[in-house]
Parts: structure tokens; C-alpha cells; sequence
């Protein structure tokens, strides 16, 4: 049986929603990403903030790693969809590890914008890997979000029936 891990970082809590959900739905581990420097809560400043850290290719350094990353197959990860792509520390994330082999499936929280071109990056971050097609649910739908999320499971094979 594969061994799954729900890798995800959010900003507002949509993001984390869906993750425990996909937990709910398919097993796994749960992995939280967050920077060592925590973003503001103020919408404005964040945005600010990502499009500056988007500009200067900047990684913000993580608090924590994925100690035994290589006993997972596949990987799940979730994140807002900042400037059409993932946040920079999800850049910083997918940098510090080998995913080669590994199936990566994105999904990704937004406000109108889908996935952008954050399949785009990380296929381009993770050549040696299998990236499926993600899931975007718009940020203000994620409570409406169960019933597309078993559909959308379903389809990448990863939905567990018996749980």
C-alpha cells in the first residue's frame, strides 16, 4: 500500500481545511509548512509581501523538516494560490527534499485565479516525479468543498474507500 503525506501550508485556514479533509479521506500524514518569519494577518500586507518575495526569488527558511520523507509515494500539496503560483516557502519546501519517484498531486486554495501556474513550477521543481493534475477550490467555497474533493480523490485513485 502507498504511504501518503498531506504536506500544506496556509495562510488563512482555507488551505488547512482541505488538507485534513484529504487526511480524512485517503489516510496519511499530516505536515504543516510554515516559515520561521510568521506572515501578517493584514490581507493587503501579505499580498504585498508575496509579490515581493515572488520578485526577488526569495525562500523564506522553514521551522521544521519531513524527517523520513523518503517512506512516502505520494505526496499531497496544498497551498493558496499567491501571484498565480505557490507561496515561496512551498518553493522553499519542494527545494529541500528529492521527489524523484514520488507522485506529487498540488491543490490549492484561491480567490478567483484556479491553479495558475503552479502545476507549471512544480513539475519544473520536481522533473523527476509524476505531478497530477491538481484541485483548486475557490477560498470562499472550501465548506461546499466535500463533495468535489471525493470526486476529484477519486479520479487520482487515492480515495479510501474503507476509511
Amino acid at each position: 500500500m502507498k504511504k501518503n503525506l498531506i504536506a500544506y501550508f496556509s495562510h488563512s485556514g482555507n488551505t488547512e481545511i482541505i488538507a485534513k479533509s484529504i487526511k480524512e479521506n485517503t489516510g496519511g500524514d499530516l505536515y504543516k509548512i510554515e516559515t520561521v518569519e510568521p506572515y501578517s494577518t493584514n490581507y493587503n500586507t501579505v499580498v504585498d509581501q508575496a509579490k515581493k518575495e515572488l520578485n526577488a526569488d526569495y525562500r523564506p527558511k522553514l521551522i521544521s523538516r519531513v524527517e523520513n520523507m523518503d517512506t512516502y509515494d505520494v505526496i499531497f500539496i496544498g497551498y493558496p494560490n499567491w501571484w498565480s503560483t505557490i507561496p515561496m516557502g512551498v518553493f522553499t519546501f519542494f527545494e529541500e527534499y528529492d521527489f524523484s519517484g514520488k507522485t506529487i498531486i498540488p491543490f490549492c486554495t484561491h480567490e478567483g485565479s484556479g491553479m495558475g501556474r503552479s502545476e507549471r513550477d512544480i513539475k519544473k521543481l520536481c522533473s523527476n516525479s509524476k505531478v497530477l493534475e491538481g484541485l483548486a477550490i475557490r477560498g470562499s467555497s472550501v465548506s461546499k468543498a466535500p463533495g468535489t474533493l471525493a470526486v476529484w480523490l477519486n479520479k487520482t485513485g487515492m480515495l479510501n474507500k474503507e476509511l
